[in-house]
């Protein structure tokens, strides 16, 4: 019998493997990928053709971190910060990738920031 974990893992690399096959960043649309931890939430944008990262944040470096309550309310500060840093870049667009995660909670809230700080998806 399969280790349980192991099936788990299995499970979510096929998940992320099928977004990965239909989406793709590109310079004028580049990909917004988001990776989740238990405590904290990555964002990159990713332009694909080139294999560069455009910009990246951190929940941490959002202003008043210690102030925020709220993994998801850090998560939404997150998407707006990002959205900054992506029109100082003269990026407008983007590709959502919110890879084997659920379009549910912090994912769901920092695509909501994002899109509240002026990225169109």
């Amino acid at each position: 019998m399969k280790d349980l974990n192991k099936i788990k893992l299995e499970k979510k690399a096929r998940r992320h493997n099928r977004t990965r096959s239909k989406i793709s960043g590109t310079t004028k649309r580049p990909r917004l990928s988001v990776f989740r931890s238990n405590a904290y939430i990555f964002l990159q944008l990713i332009d694909d053709q080139k294999g560069v990262t455009l910009a990246s944040v951190k929940d941490t470096e959002v202003k008043n971190y210690k102030k925020i309550e709220g993994k998801v309310k850090k998560a939404h500060e997150a998407g707006k910060m990002i959205a900054e840093k992506a029109k100082k870049a003269g990026i407008e667009e983007v590709v959502f990738d919110k890879s084997s995660y659920k379009y549910h909670g912090r994912v769901k809230a920092v695509a909501e920031g994002a899109r509240e700080g002026g990225l169109k998806f």
